[in-house]
């Protein structure tokens, strides 16, 4: 019985949380871009070129495993575009903090045609909050996570928070 109401109450708190998190995103997406689930990313069949729509300082901290430094500030397309494939229907996974940013980047590559392109939901935070690996700008794992200040950080709850 003990074990039933412990199951309970972890998946009620999780259920919470993601309704939680749905609801900033409502705020501040606008939806044209669809979600990827980061379980659904580390499935190991799930091949795509990941995107860091962060801040340098951030994806230094820490990144996912094969990412490619875009920024957010300081986006240009153009300089992305050199590093894509050619083929407009190769999968691309964008990200950032939650979820926000990356939205927006990645809506521009949907714009420029590419035709496969998802933005991680809940971003590097809730990546990690799987417990899912992060590497550091060195290539090594990582436990530090940059949220990027006190106040986003609430959202991090595996790992160790820098801003």
């Amino acid at each position: 019985m003990k074990k039933i109401l412990i199951l309970f109450l972890v998946v009620s708190s999780t259920t919470f949380a993601q309704k939680k998190l749905d609801k900033l995103l409502n705020k501040w997406n606008n939806k044209n871009v669809p979600y990827m689930s980061v379980e659904t990313l580390a499935m190991p069949k799930t091949k795509a070129i990941l995107l860091d729509a962060r801040e340098e300082k951030e994806y230094n901290v820490s990144h996912i495993k094969d990412a490619l430094f875009v920024g957010y500030d300081d986006f240009k397309i153009q300089e992305t575009l050199k590093k894509l494939p050619k083929d407009k229907n190769t999968k691309i996974v964008v990200y950032c903090s939650l979820g926000i940013r990356s939205e927006k980047i990645a809506d521009k590559l949907i714009k420029e045609g590419y035709m496969n392109v998802y933005n991680l939901y809940g971003g590097i935070f809730e990546w990690k909050n799987a417990d899912f690996q992060v590497i550091d700008a060195f290539g090594n794992a990582t436990e530090k996570v940059h949220t990027f200040n006190e106040g986003w950080s609430k959202w991090l709850k595996e790992g160790e928070k820098v801003y």
